[in-house]
Order: C-alpha cells, then sequence, then structure tokens
C-alpha cells in the first residue's frame, strides 16, 4: 500500500510538474508573439508613414520647382528696353539683338509669355502718341513672331506718353521714354 501511496504521489507531481511546464513554455510563447507584434508595424502604420513620405517628396519637389521658377522669372526680369528715334518706330540694330536674346530664351521657356508695351516722350497729342507706341509694340512684336516665337506667347500694349521711364522734359528723358518695355510671365495653362 505503501508503493501504491508512493506511485500516486510520484503521479501527482509528474504531473503537476508537466501543468507548470507546460503552462510556463504558453505564457513564454504569448510573450514572444507579443514582442512580434510590437516590434512590426501595422499595415496601418507602414501606408501612413508610405503617405508621410510621399508628402514629403512632394514638398521637396515644390520647393525646388519653385526655387526655378524663382531663377527663371530672375533670368526673363533682365530683358532690357528696347529705345526708338524721334517720331520713329523702326527697329535699331541694337534693338534687333535684344530681340533676339529674348526670342532665344521664349523658344527654350515655352512655359512663358511676354507683354510688350510702347512708350512716347511727352512731345506729340496723346492721342498720336498711343498710335505710336502701338506701331513700337507692333513691329517688336512682328520681328519676334519671324524669330519663331508663337504668336499667342506675345500680347501688346501701349501706353503713349503716359509711364515715362524719366519724367523730366528734356532731350535726356525724352530719349528714356521712347522704349518698348519688356515683362515676362509664366503662361496662364
Amino acid at each position: 500500500m505503501r508503493k501504491n501511496l508512493i506511485t500516486v504521489i510520484l503521479v501527482f507531481v509528474c504531473s503537476f510538474s508537466l501543468i507548470f511546464v507546460a503552462g510556463c513554455a504558453k505564457k513564454e510563447v504569448v510573450k514572444s508573439e507579443v514582442e512580434l507584434t510590437q516590434a512590426q508595424p501595422s499595415a496601418e502604420e507602414t501606408a501612413q508613414q508610405a503617405q508621410a513620405k510621399k508628402e514629403a517628396d512632394l514638398r521637396e519637389q515644390a520647393l525646388k520647382e519653385q526655387a526655378l521658377k524663382e531663377k527663371t522669372l530672375a533670368e526673363a526680369a533682365a530683358f532690357q528696353d528696347i529705345h526708338f528715334s524721334f517720331d520713329n518706330y523702326d527697329l535699331k540694330p541694337e534693338a534687333r539683338v535684344l530681340l533676339g536674346e529674348l526670342a532665344d530664351w521664349l523658344l527654350e521657356h515655352g512655359g512663358f509669355e511676354v507683354t510688350i508695351e510702347g512708350h512716347c516722350d511727352s512731345r506729340g497729342t496723346a492721342v498720336y502718341n498711343l498710335a505710336l507706341g502701338e506701331r513700337r509694340a507692333d513691329v517688336a512684336k512682328a520681328y519676334l513672331v519671324n524669330l519663331g516665337v508663337a504668336n499667342t506667347q506675345i500680347t501688346t500694349i501701349s501706353y503713349g506718353e503716359e509711364l515715362p521711364a524719366d519724367p523730366r522734359n528734356c532731350e535726356e528723358a525724352w530719349i528714356k521714354n521712347r522704349r518698348d518695355h519688356f515683362i515676362v510671365f509664366p503662361n496662364k495653362q
């Protein structure tokens, strides 16, 4: 009977040990699974990270494009006025050179347009000077179109004597005021 009692006790201890060991091992597996799920981002977190990276890349690209646009606009602002003789709208040789540079730039930068402003000095009537300013702007436009610039990239306007570069009433000021002025800007597309 003592042998049976020892056997029962041994079976009980072994069973209890087996249950205890199996229970501990199970907890470790659960703990490992929890650690794995915590270490790996969920699909939602991965998608959010990808979206954040995409947005950062787009911001960086937009900043680069803005810097290029500002540089291009600075180049465009550097185009000099062309000047005309008194009561005349014929292009001088130096005006043709400047228009050639503008045409080359516009052909290279097709996303830009130019407005040509025709100006006159204060001599003559307001109506006459508006017409002369228009002829000056039109001759510059025709020259640019002849060099290959699209007609749709160019607009003209005449201010006559209304917006002088130099408001004085002397020969030096009149020479400055007989001009075409160019405003280059990105097209609306």
